[in-house]
C-alpha cells in the first residue's frame, strides 16, 4: 500500500514514511493511492474475533510495510485491560429502539482520542527505525480538549519522541485542562494558546509548513511530526471501530448480516466521521453518515449547501471538541470526491487560505449528499436532550454525543429512515460534569461546587462510577503553567525544546 499527498506535489511513500512525516512536503495529507476493499464474506469473518484481532486484520490492509507480528506487538500494546476498562475496548450498547451507542470513551483518558492515540506511538516507534530515521521526533498537537491529554498520555516518556501540545486558553472544559496540565513525562511540554482553537490550529500549521523553521530545527537533529488526525496514523485505526461495531451488532443479532446501519458522528475536525466515510468505502453496509454539529455549524451548511465559510462568529459552547470552523480532514474527503483530482484540492485549500472559503461543483455536491447528511444544535437543544436521554433510559450522554443523539433524532423525523442507528459516543460525561449536572438537576448553585465536587454529584445522581483516570485529578500536581499569543508559537516551541531534555 502506497501513500500520496492530497496536493499532489510528492510522489509515492510507504505508509511508514508517511505516519512519520505526519504532514505532506507540500502542505496536504497522505492518503492511500488505492483503497482496500472488503466484502461481506470477509466481514463475516470479522464476527467471531475479538476487537485486537480485528484490529490486526483491517490495520494489515493499509499498513503493508509492517509485519504481521508487528501490528500484533503495536495492537496488543495499546488496546488492554491496563488501559481500558472494557474487555470490549469499544463496546456498543442498545439504548431505545433501533439505537445504538458505540462507547469509545473507554481508555485511559475518557475520550475517544485513545482509540487511535494508544496505538500511535507504537506505529511510529516501528516507523522511525524501517525508515533509519536518526533525528528526534516532536510531535506537535493542537487540541479543542481531548486530542492533547490522549496524546500526552500516549506517548509518555517514549524514547526519541518529544510532545508539545497546544491548547485555547480559555476553549477546554476544567477537566480537560487539569488532564493535560498535571501530565508526567520528561519529554512533555503543554502551553496555554491565548485565542481559540482555530488559532492554535493555525498556528501549528504554519509551523510545519514553514521550510525555514524546520530547517532550523533540523541543524539540531530535530523533526517535526503530528498526532492530529491529519496523520495518517491516527486515522486508520479509527476505521477499525466502525467495522467491530458493526460486527458486535451482528453478532448479537441487532443487525442481520449485510444489513445497512447508519453512523451518526458528533464531530467538528471532520477526522472520526471520515474514519466512517473510508470504512463505507471499503465495503461495509453503511446507508448514511449523519454528520452532527454544534452551532459552529460549518460543517452543517457545507454538506446542505456546497460552500465551506469560515468567516462566521465562532461560538463558545457545552460542547468544546466541536468548537471548531477550519476541519482539516475535509481535505481527504475532498481528494477522494474528486476522483483524486490534486489540482482542484489545491485550489480550494488556497481559497480557504486567501478568502476564507470555497464552493465545490454541483457533480461533487451530490455525491457528497449522497452519502452525508448533516444537522446542528444549539446548547439549549444539547442539555435538554441529555435530560430526555436519561429520563427516559437512565442512560448519560456527555454534551458532543448529545448533539449527535438530537441529529439522529431529527434525521429519523426528516426522512422517515428506520434504519439501525449507531451514535458515536465519543467522551465520558464526566469529562463535562457541570455541564452534565446542569442538564439533569434544578440545582442553582453549581458554579459555586469545586471541580471534583461535581464528579461526586454527578456520580451520585446518576449511579454511574467516575473514570479513575478523572478521580485521580484532584490530587496530581499542575506542571505545567506556559502561556503564548498565538503569534508567538514558534518561540514557545523553541524554549520547550530547550526546556525538554535529549
Amino acid at each position: 500500500m502506497k501513500y500520496i499527498s492530497t496536493r499532489g506535489a510528492i510522489g509515492e511513500i510507504e505508509s511508514a514514511a508517511a505516519i512519520a512525516a505526519g504532514i505532506a512536503p507540500d502542505g496536504g495529507l497522505y492518503v492511500p493511492g488505492e483503497l482496500p476493499t472488503i466484502n461481506l464474506q470477509g466481514i463475516g469473518g470479522l464476527l467471531p474475533l475479538s476487537y485486537q484481532e480485528r484490529a490486526v486484520k483491517i490495520l494489515s490492509l493499509f499498513l503493508s510495510d509492517y509485519s504481521y507480528e508487528d501490528l500484533v506487538e503495536c495492537v496488543t500494546a495499546a488496546y488492554n485491560l491496563e488501559k481500558f476498562d472494557s474487555p470490549a475496548v469499544a463496546p456498543v450498547v442498545t439504548v431505545g429502539n433501533n439505537t445504538h451507542m458505540l462507547e469509545l470513551w473507554h481508555g485511559p483518558t475518557s475520550a475517544f482520542k485513545d482509540m487511535a492515540l494508544q496505538l500511535l506511538p507504537h506505529l511510529l516507534s516501528k516507523a522511525l527505525t524501517k525508515i533509519g530515521e536518526q533525528a528526534e521526533i516532536v510531535i506537535l498537537v493542537a487540541t479543542s480538549g481531548d486530542t492533547g491529554k490522549a496524546a500526552l498520555d500516549g506517548f509518555k516518556d517514549v524514547e526519541r519522541i518529544k510532545v508539545i501540545v497546544f491548547y485555547p486558553e480559555h476553549g477546554v472544559s476544567q477537566i480537560q485542562r487539569l488532564q493535560m496540565v498535571t501530565q508526567q513525562g520528561g519529554n512533555l511540554s503543554v502551553i496555554a494558546v491565548r485565542g481559540n482553537f482555530d488559532d492554535t490550529q493555525t498556528g501549528v500549521k504554519e509551523i510545519f509548513n514553514d521550510p525555514a523553521f524546520n530547517y532550523e530545527l533540523l541543524e539540531h537533529d530535530y523533526k517535526l511530526s503530528s498526532a492530529n488526525s491529519i496523520n495518517w496514523g491516527r486515522l486508520v485505526p479509527q476505521i477499525i471501530y466502525y467495522f467491530s461495531a458493526y460486527c458486535d451488532l451482528v453478532r448479537e443479532q441487532h443487525v442481520s448480516w449485510g444489513q445497512p446501519v447508519n453512523f451518526v458522528v458528533p464531530t467538528g475536525n471532520f477526522g472520526n466521521i471520515l474514519a466512517g466515510y473510508y470504512a463505507k468505502l471499503m465495503g461495509l453496509p453503511i446507508n448514511r453518515l449523519i454528520c452532527a454539529s454544534n452551532s459552529n455549524n460549518v460543517l452543517t451548511e457545507f454538506i446542505n449547501t456546497g460552500t465551506y465559510n469560515r468567516n462566521r462568529p465562532f461560538h463558545k459552547t457545552y460542547s468544546p471538541s466541536m468548537d471548531i470552523l477550519i476541519s482539516s480532514n475535509l481535505e481527504r474527503l475532498l481528494f477522494h470526491i474528486s476522483a483524486a483530482d490534486s489540482a482542484k484540492v489545491q485550489g480550494w485549500m488556497e481559497q480557504l487560505r486567501s478568502t476564507g472559503m470555497y464552493q465545490i461543483e454541483a457533480e461533487y455536491f451530490t455525491k457528497i449528499k449522497e452519502i452525508f447528511f448533516a444537522g446542528y444544535v444549539d446548547d439549549t437543544e444539547t442539555t435538554e436532550t441529555i435530560r430526555q436521554v436519561f429520563n427516559d433510559f437512565n442512560y448519560v450522554l456527555d454534551p458532543h454525543t448529545a448533539v449527535a443523539w438530537r441529529i439522529a433524532d431529527n434525521y429519523r423525523l426528516e426522512t422517515g429512515d428506520g434504519i439501525p442507528n449507531i451514535i458515536v459516543s465519543t467522551a465520558s460525561p464526566f469529562k463535562f460534569n457541570a455541564t452534565v449536572l446542569a442538564a439533569l438537576s434544578a440545582s442553582k448553585s453549581l458554579s459555586e461546587q469545586a471541580e471534583f465536587g461535581l464528579l461526586a454529584m454527578l456520580a451520585s445522581l446518576t449511579g454511574w462510577k467516575v473514570p479513575r483516570a478523572l478521580s485521580e485529578l484532584e490530587h496530581l500536581k499542575v506542571l505545567h503553567k506556559y502561556t503564548c499569543d498565538k503569534d508567538k508559537m514558534y518561540l514557545a516551541v523553541r524554549d520547550a525544546l530547550a526546556g525538554l531534555k535529549k
